[in-house]
This record gives C-alpha cells, sequence and structure tokens, in this order.
C-alpha cells in the first residue's frame, strides 16, 4: 500500500509537471509569432497554416486516446506523447523551411492532445484526486504564464525564436525523463491498464459519440479552448502591432493575462466549494464578456487582459469536473479522452479563423470577435445545464 501511495502521488507530481510542460509550450506562441511572421514572410492569414496542421494530431488524439491508454497504461502513453511533443519543438528550432514547420505541428497536436486528454482523465477517475482538477489546471496556467515571460526576456537579451524553442523542447525532455524513469521501475497506478467497465473500448467510445452531452459538452470546451488560444497567441501581436504598445508592456501584459488565468484556478476550489460548479461557470461567463468588452473599447488600459484570464480560469476545469455527474460511469474515460482532445481542436481552428479575419479587416477585430464566442459559450452551457444524463451535486 505504501508503494502505490508512493507511486500515486509520483503519477500527480508527473501530472503536474505535464501541463507546466504543455502550458509553456503553447503559451510562448503568441510571444514568438511576429518574430515567425517575419522569418517566413507570413501574413496574419498564411500563419494560420501553423495552426491547422495542428488539427490532424488532435483528430487522432481525440479518437484513440482512451484506447491508446486502455491498451498500454498511462505512463507508455505519456512517454509517446512527450517524445512526439518534444521531437515538434525540436523540429520548429531547427527547420529552416515553413512547410516543415507546418508538417511538425501535426505532431505538436498529438502530443499536447494525448498530454490532456491521458492526464484529465487519470485525475477525474481517481477519486482521491478529484479535488486536484483545479490545481492541476493551474498549473497549466503557471506554464502558459512562464511561456511568454520567458519567451519576451530571452527575446530581450538577444535570443532568436529558434533558440527559445530548443528551451522549449528541453522543458519538455525534462518530462519524458520524468515519464521513462515511472516505466522503468514500473510505479502504480501510473503503469495499470484500466478500464471503466467490462465493455470493450471500442464500444465504449462508439456510445459515448452517440450521447448528445457527450458531443455538446465537447463543442463547448472547443469554443473555450480557441477563445483561451486566439487570446494566448493574438494578444502581443494586437497589442504590439496593432495598437503600437512597447514590446515590453506587451509582453508582459500576455504575461498578466495567464496570471490571471493560473490565480483564478489555484483559487477555484474555494468558489466551487461555496458556489458550486453550475454557479461558478455562470459567474465566470459573465465577468469574461465583460472583460472581453473592456479590452475591445478601452484599448490603452491594462486591466482587461488579467482579468479575462480570470474569468477564464474556472470553465475548463469545472467542466472536466462535471463530465462523471452528466455521463454513465462506463462512459467517462472514452468521454474525456474525446472532449479533451477535441476541444483542442479549438486552439487551431479558432485562432486560425482570428487570423485570417484579422488579414482582411485589421488585428483590432480580434478583440471584437472573441465576445460571441463567448456568448455561444453560454448557450452551451445552459443546454448542458437542463440535458445532463445523470443529476448530481454541481
Amino acid at each position: 500500500m505504501r508503494t502505490y501511495q508512493q507511486g500515486r502521488w509520483i503519477g500527480v507530481a508527473i501530472a503536474f509537471y505535464a501541463f507546466i510542460a504543455i502550458g509553456i509550450a503553447e503559451g510562448g506562441l503568441g510571444v514568438l509569432l511576429p518574430s515567425i511572421l517575419s522569418t517566413y514572410h507570413l501574413t496574419p492569414a498564411t500563419v494560420t497554416f501553423l495552426f491547422i496542421s495542428q488539427i490532424v494530431g488532435y483528430v487522432v488524439a481525440a479518437l484513440t486516446s482512451s484506447l491508446i491508454s486502455t491498451r498500454l497504461g498511462l505512463a507508455r502513453m505519456l512517454l509517446f506523447a512527450s517524445v512526439t511533443l518534444t521531437s515538434a519543438l525540436i523540429i520548429y528550432a531547427l527547420t529552416p523551411y515553413w512547410f516543415v514547420m507546418v508538417a511538425a505541428g501535426t505532431l505538436l497536436g498529438l502530443g499536447i492532445g494525448l498530454i490532456d486528454a491521458g492526464i484529465n482523465a487519470y485525475i477525474v477517475n481517481d477519486q482521491r484526486n478529484a479535488n486536484l482538477i483545479g490545481v492541476l489546471h493551474a498549473f497549466y496556467g503557471i506554464g502558459a504564464l512562464l511561456g511568454p515571460a520567458v519567451a519576451t526576456a530571452l527575446l530581450l537579451l538577444g535570443l532568436g525564436w529558434r533558440l527559445i524553442y530548443l528551451v522549449f523542447a528541453c522543458v519538455v525532455g525534462l518530462l519524458v525523463a520524468g515519464v521513462l524513469w515511472t516505466v522503468v521501475h514500473r510505479y502504480a497506478p501510473m503503469t495499470v491498464r484500466v478500464t471503466a467497465s467490462d465493455t470493450n473500448a471500442w464500444a465504449n467510445l462508439r456510445s459515448a459519440l452517440r450521447t448528445p452531452v457527450v458531443l455538446v459538452t465537447g463543442l463547448f470546451l472547443l469554443v473555450y479552448v480557441g477563445t483561451e488560444a486566439s487570446l494566448g497567441n493574438w494578444a502581443y501581436t494586437v497589442q504590439h502591432i496593432g495598437r503600437g504598445i512597447p514590446e515590453v508592456v506587451a509582453g508582459y501584459s500576455v504575461t498578466a493575462y495567464w496570471l490571471g488565468l493560473t490565480i483564478g484556478r489555484f483559487s477555484l476550489g474555494f468558489f466551487m466549494q461555496r458556489l458550486g460548479a453550475v454557479r461558478t461557470l455562470d459567474i465566470s461567463l459573465v465577468l469574461l464578456v465583460g472583460a472581453l468588452v473592456m479590452w475591445w473599447l478601452l484599448p490603452n488600459q491594462l486591466l482587461s487582459l488579467p482579468w479575462i484570464g480570470f474569468a477564464l480560469a474556472a470553465i475548463f476545469p469545472a467542466t472536466i469536473w462535471l463530465v462523471p455527474q452528466r455521463v454513465p460511469t462506463s462512459l467517462v474515460p472514452a468521454t474525456i479522452g474525446f472532449v479533451t482532445s477535441v476541444a483542442s481542436l479549438g486552439a487551431a481552428t479558432i485562432p486560425t479563423a482570428a487570423g485570417w479575419v484579422a488579414a482582411r479587416a485589421g488585428l483590432e477585430t480580434i478583440p471584437a470577435l472573441m465576445v460571441p464566442l463567448v456568448i455561444l459559450m453560454a448557450v452551451l452551457h445552459r443546454w448542458l445545464v437542463r440535458h445532463s444524463l445523470r443529476s448530481g451535486k454541481t
């Protein structure tokens, strides 16, 4: 029992670090995007091919994450995913060819999708870990905060964006080493192949895909992740290039955005205990609309981005926390694998669409585009509240 408990906490520690790593990999892109535009002579529209290329990887992760983890166990799936993600970042850093960098985006999408889906399922399925869901996503916020902060600092020191991606690859490489260590030493429960029922994993996946609550949850999280990623990817460009805000101020305003998200996620348990998950989501969406309108209509202030981050903080982890209350127990692993990986599609599709619009109508359209997305999220959230398959305390 002592060995199992030790292994459980090793698994939790690796889960937290994995979310820091993917947060850094995703969060740093927004600050590096203008440098990539300049290196490859791109426009806001053509650079979005880098986002589009991630879609194939996210789709594969969405359809296979629960199957792979059932067959291989979490640790081996995380090892494969972290190696894939590290390889993508190294290719980003080294290739002189834009089309190769675009192709590597598929590996990045696959790696992040599998890590995200596998670890969310691991935390939520073990009720001893369920109270850690907000903290887990706070560690993503820490990584997403560190990404632009480190990228801004290294750019100011004269390092090119390629060297910065090598730094990010080293960060993810530590995850590879940690997961490999658990595989070699066979630390439970990460190496255990867990199934939620006697039903075949393919049958569970098919059942999940036929469940309206699962599909709407996936769409809700897709819009959420797309909104979060659009802000992370484009806020620096909007602030610095679109609005003429100095480079340092623009860079650290994006850091403030991720700081707000991180603070919100560390305080998530406090709000969920007092308000419940559904009411916390209601309040978050109202705050988010107000903060986005402020960023759109009052461009010279610097308070809206951290406010936006704080308002976004609860939405993803609270929705994942509600999954076991909304679907049958046998469908929870397949549902979490599907919705988290499909949500990652939002990180590719919505920033891409925003880039296309900005290329034609100007960067200032990006803040305006975020408001209807949040309104759509509010509509989907209320539908889920009314149509959940299983009732429970929320």
